[in-house]
């Protein structure tokens, strides 16, 4: 099986930051979209950055709109993880974030239909 392990959350002040970090065991890395979801109180869990398979130039990284220019995304291969470094925090982004990877079956047949895996999650308080 493969496990997602999320690590980095707790409790800032709004115009912090803190760096979440996603380490996958148990798998081939490079082959899986990784993503980082949130869900706050009362809401519909959330895409909130995106980075693709793959490596070199051929990554892509994406971000919503509301944590553009706050959050980067970034993975690293060699070490089987991905990051999502959250500048400027704002008490709406309070969440649980989620480390999901998604297997890129357009681009690698060793994928199945609709694998995917959830970590279980890191809570993300922005409070003074």
């Amino acid at each position: 099986q493969v496990q997602l392990v999320e690590s980095g959350g707790g409790l800032v002040q709004p115009g912090g930051s803190l760096r979440l970090s996603c380490e996958a065991r148990g798998s081939i890395f490079t082959i899986y979209n990784m993503n980082w979801y949130r869900q706050a109180p009362g809401k519909q869990r959330e895409l909130v950055a995106s980075v693709s398979s793959g490596m070199g130039s051929g990554v892509i990284t994406n971000v919503v709109d509301s944590v553009k220019g706050r959050f980067t995304i970034s993975r690293d291969n060699a070490k089987n993880t991905v990051s999502l470094q959250m500048n400027r925090l704002q008490p709406e982004d309070t969440a649980v974030y989620y480390c999901n990877a998604d297997c890129d079956k357009g681009k690698f047949l060793i994928c199945r239909d609709n694998e995917n895996y959830w970590g279980q999650g890191t809570q993300v308080t922005v409070s003074s």
